[in-house]
């Protein structure tokens, strides 16, 4: 097995759930020894959601996040445990944890206490709305944080008639996960130069509002506020799905010759020369009405045959798969989307290093599956 990115560095999860296991799993996927703190009979809240399954190893948020790490049981309300949980932060690279702003500190955990001792410390405070007094006190759901970000409002089908709608996979916990890993790395590197750790934040708020991208610009410098389009985009037309004679695929015309591409191999060629139709601003403007013309040929061939049809011209189409279609496609790309470990089935990590790909080293951990070897451990001085 090859030496991986973080083979050496100890990272000791303090998160639950979503976010936080989401930035640690990554780190342990690049080598990084990850201990996760649990509760004593509890464990993460994700073990639990699914009431036959107390050890959380068929639930699919747990088993999704929490490869690759080992598992000790403190409870952090008796001083014996707490003074177990310093001694680890002292001898950890990095400490992550996603408790109430406010709360490590009163533990004792906090990074100036620890500092003290460790000053190589890298610590990451995820939290949902940041480290303010009012933040502090407001829920942090991924549901809950797609409305407040404002992702919902152009999320969803457009008109007095369609709905804000929620993205389907909980992508903020997902985006949060990715700046916190990031931001990790980016300390770690600091600290190969320095000899210091620091403290680094991100929250849920921050990172739904990074999440929204071009729409977050379009505000910014314009004081553009977005609404729903549907699958439309802002920006580009035509970009969206259409309806063949037996269902949707998608369409992505993203420029000019893409667009008279398409209409050579629907057989309307007109309609590149067509002053509404020539450049992509008048087909922003027209739209609709391109949009009727362009569903009348998509009508008469299904979904599949289009995809190919407008594939083999360079016209970017695409099927709408389901999850198992998605994995099927990605299977058949040779990308070997999951990994089997133990019997647990896992997505693979998407990168792909030359030298020190990320690996599966151990299925997720059961509640505190390795709590005599890490006592043991940190009993030794």
């Amino acid at each position: 097995m090859s030496i991986q990115p973080l083979t050496g560095v100890r990272v000791i999860d303090f998160t639950q759930v979503m976010m936080g296991p989401c930035a640690t799993q990554m780190l342990a996927d690049y080598g990084a020894d990850v201990i996760k703190i649990e509760r004593p009979g509890a464990g993460d809240l994700s073990r639990t959601s699914i009431a036959d399954d107390p050890d959380g190893l068929n639930n699919p948020v747990f088993q999704s996040l929490n490869r690759n790490k080992r598992s000790i049981a403190l409870d952090l309300k008796d001083p014996r445990d707490v003074e177990l949980a310093r001694t680890l932060c002292e001898r950890a690279d990095v400490v992550v944890e996603s408790f109430r702003p406010g709360t490590f500190e009163r533990l004792g955990l906090g990074y100036d206490a620890i500092a003290e001792e460790n000053q190589g410390l890298i610590l990451c405070s995820i939290s949902a709305f940041g480290s303010g007094e009012l933040a502090a006190r407001l829920p942090g759901y991924d549901l809950l944080l797609q409305a407040m970000s404002g992702l919902m409002s152009v999320t969803g089908e457009p008109g007095d008639g369609g709905r804000p709608l929620k993205v389907g996979a909980a992508l903020i916990d997902m985006v949060c996960g990715l700046y916190a890993a990031t931001g990790i790395l980016a300390a770690l590197h600091a600290r190969s130069r320095t000899g210091r750790g620091q403290r680094l934040e991100v929250s849920l708020m921050d990172s739904a509002l990074a999440g929204l991208l071009n729409q977050g610009s379009a505000y910014l410098l314009a004081g553009l506020v977005a609404g729903r389009l549907g699958n439309r985009h802002p920006s580009i037309a035509p970009y969206e799905t259409y309806e063949a004679a037996d269902g949707p695929f998608a369409l992505a015309v993203g420029n000019d010759p893409i667009f008279r591409r398409l209409c050579d191999a629907i057989g309307r060629p007109e309609l590149a020369a067509d002053e509404r139709f020539a450049t992509n601003a008048e087909r922003l403007r027209h739209r609709d009405e391109l949009g009727a013309e362009l569903e009348e040929a998509f009508g008469s061939a299904p979904a599949a045959e289009w995809v190919e049809r407008l594939g083999a011209v360079g016209v970017p189409a695409g099927p709408i798969n389901d999850v198992a279609e998605a994995f099927e496609f990605a299977e058949g790309l040779g990308l070997e989307p999951w990994d089997d470990t133990d019997g647990v089935r896992t997505v693979r990590s998407p990168l792909r290093l030359s030298a020190t790909p990320p690996t599966v080293r151990r299925r997720p951990p059961r509640l505190g599956e390795q709590d005599a070897e890490l006592r043991q451990w940190l009993s030794s001085r």
